[in-house]
């Protein structure tokens, strides 16, 4: 009889541990997956009533909690006293009643399972919430990715106890004699819960902790994002204000181009300015009041505009033998300028003129006059590159150049072409060739662009691009190499051809599909003199002559031109000399024009001086209509 009942005493020392261990820690719920065998279903269900069976009783407090990785508690160094099931300790029945222990064993089994269900209601809330505050920490990469090594260590194990309960509980059913046995893994059971609930504290600590720095974070978040928000708008604000500057930019600029336009037509579409050069050193002193320079009507202080010249003829007289007085010519233009006037003084006369290139109207300006009048000097300037001495041509594209790079801030780009040619006896010679096309004229033709264009080409010319002043020095350099020169009656070295630069300017507003063309023309013009008939013509003579008639010939036609467009003649010759046909389209009605009239101080040089001033002032007089900018 002892025999029989000696297992029942180890089972009841058995329950009464794990009685006394659940009773111990029913304020510690922990977070436990339940391993689905023998047709239980997983967490986190209620596992339900299936008879006296330990392992139902003892199978929920495995299971794993699925947060982060988990970090192992110490175990304690002793384990737990067993609860006492009432907080009484139960009165020990005689060995024989075995009905009555197994009572106690149901009523201690029911104990525990209700304890299960709400360990188990409880893990089940906590697992809720740890699962909505992983999903709120997956942001923390570095520290997410430790806690789930551990995790996966900590799922193991609780695998292992489950696996190692399941086999336990089943061995319970079968064999109720070895239900001592289980008393040792019982208590490791139960330590490793312990260590489970410490890491669960430990993690829900360092959970908290992670909320803490992620509501901090957002918080931050949110600041940042109101912040951008505010500045998109006020970047908005900043471009809708920046697009009504640009527009009203764009008008106020299209508004200055006309008046600018409106000042040019006030002033003419063809003007003249006279300009007489200083007497050079060994030069003759000219008497006084040969050239007056009258003033203006505002004074001293006005530009003067008109110039009155003393001619002294000696073969005139009257009955009674005495010299005839000096006869006085007087002229009007639009400016006079007097010797000591400097390059920089002219330029700025015709600086506005020439930005009327870049909005699209031909500009054409001519320097005439005799030889040795101080043309090429007013175009290209001294020699040595002083500064104080450049003339219009690099000037000009100087204050292009600077033009232009000031509108590209209002989105217009403009690109240059520049071409040098000279008209040498009606031949066109290019004064850019180099290397064995130097000075080989007959090869370049005046042609038009295309069939049905108005634009004038010459074939075989250098169409140079340039966008710097350092380009356009060494382009004036190598055509003054080139251009034809000789030795004359007036000047040691009389330029004896027409040159004319030539600078396509192109300019395109891409925002607004603005287009706009116009050919900026320089034109330095042959020097003339008169041959004495009566000498002997030698070849060099005979040269210089073919050459003066050539160069007569194409002056001639060239006012014959601007007085056909101011008398508006349905025919216009210019075909007739080479060179008002390459600037026919800088000579009608939609181009403006400037001639410079120069003429010697000289006393001696009277008679062209005459002859230059009277041809300009019927140039003057010639008006040629409105002229209109070539957009699109």
């Amino acid at each position: 009889m002892e025999d029989v009942l000696e297992p029942e005493k180890k089972r009841t020392r058995g329950l009464g541990t794990a009685t006394k261990f659940a009773t111990s820690h029913h304020r510690a719920p922990v977070i436990t997956t339940v391993p689905q065998t023998q047709g239980q279903t997983t967490a986190p269900k209620v596992p339900k009533k299936t008879g006296p069976r330990c392992s139902t009783a003892v199978a929920p407090v495995l299971k794993t909690q699925k947060a982060g990785p988990a970090v192992p508690a110490q175990k304690p160094d002793t384990a737990a006293a067993p609860p006492k099931l009432g907080g009484k300790k139960p009165c020990k029945r005689p060995a024989w009643d075995l009905k009555g222990q197994l009572c106690d064993r149901n009523a201690e089994l029911k104990c525990y399972r209700e304890r299960t269900q709400t360990l188990d209601q409880e893990n089940q809330q906590l697992r809720d919430q740890l699962r909505e505050a992983q999903q709120q920490a997956t942001a923390l990469g570095a520290e997410r990715k430790t806690l789930e090594g551990e995790l996966a260590r900590v799922r193991a194990q609780a695998e292992q106890g489950q696996q190692e309960l399941g086999n336990l509980s089943a061995r319970v059913l079968e064999l109720e004699e070895r239900l001592g046995t289980q008393e040792g893994l019982v208590q490791e059971l139960q330590k490793e819960q312990l260590g489970l609930q410490a890491e669960r504290r430990e993690l829900a600590t360092r959970l908290e902790e992670q909320e803490r720095r992620l509501q901090a974070s957002e918080a931050a978040l949110s600041g940042s994002q109101a912040e951008v928000a505010s500045l998109r708008q006020e970047a908005a604000a900043q471009a809708t204000l920046l697009a009504e500057r640009e527009e009203r930019l764009h008008g106020l600029e299209m508004e200055r181009r006309r008046l600018h336009n409106q000042l040019q037509e006030l002033k003419g579409n063809i003007r003249v300015f006279c300009r007489v050069r200083p007497v050079l050193p060994g030069e003759p002193t000219p008497p006084p009041g040969f050239l007056l320079f009258p003033s203006g009507p505002a004074g001293p202080s006005d530009p003067p505009t008109h110039l009155s010249l003393l001619r002294c003829d000696e073969r005139r007289g009257t009955l009674s033998g005495v010299p005839a007085p000096p006869t006085r010519h007087d002229f009007s233009f639009d400016r006079v300028f007097p010797p000591g006037s400097g390059q920089d003084e002219v330029f700025e006369e015709i600086a506005m003129l020439v930005q009327s290139a870049l909005d699209g109207y031909p500009v054409c300006i001519f320097a005439y006059g005799q030889t040795g009048s101080g043309k090429t000097f007013t175009m290209e300037g001294g020699p040595g590159g002083d500064p104080q001495v450049e003339g219009l041509i690099p000037r000009a594209l100087r204050h292009l150049f600077s033009v232009a790079q000031e509108l590209s801030g209002q989105g217009w780009t403009y690109s240059f072409v520049a071409s040098y040619v000279e008209i040498y006896n009606e031949t066109v010679r290019d004064l850019l060739a180099t290397g064995t096309r130097k000075g080989q004229g007959g090869e370049c033709e005046i042609r038009r662009a295309g069939p049905g264009s108005e634009e004038l080409t010459v074939t075989n010319a250098r169409y140079v691009p340039v966008s710097c002043e350092k380009e356009v020095e060494t382009l004036l350099l190598l055509a003054r190499q080139n251009r034809a020169v000789a030795r004359t009656a007036q000047n040691e070295r009389s330029s004896r051809s027409h040159s004319v630069f030539q600078l396509q300017i192109s300019g395109e507003h891409a925002g607004r599909g603005l287009q706009c063309a116009a050919p900026l023309n320089l034109v330095d013009l042959a020097g003339s003199e008169r041959l004495d008939p009566g000498l002997a013509l030698g070849p060099g003579e005979r040269e210089r002559l073919r050459e003066t008639q050539a160069i007569n010939s194409s002056l001639s036609t060239l006012g014959l031109v601007i007085m056909a467009l101011s008398n508006k003649e349905s025919h216009v010759p210019y075909r007739n000399s080479k060179l008002t046909y390459l600037l026919q389209n800088s000579l009608g009605g939609s181009a403006k024009m400037l001639m410079f009239v120069n003429i010697s101080p000289l006393e001696e040089n009277v008679s062209e001086s005459l002859n230059s001033l009277r041809f300009a002032s019927k140039v003057n007089q010639c008006v040629i209509g409105t002229a209109q900018a070539n957009r699109k």
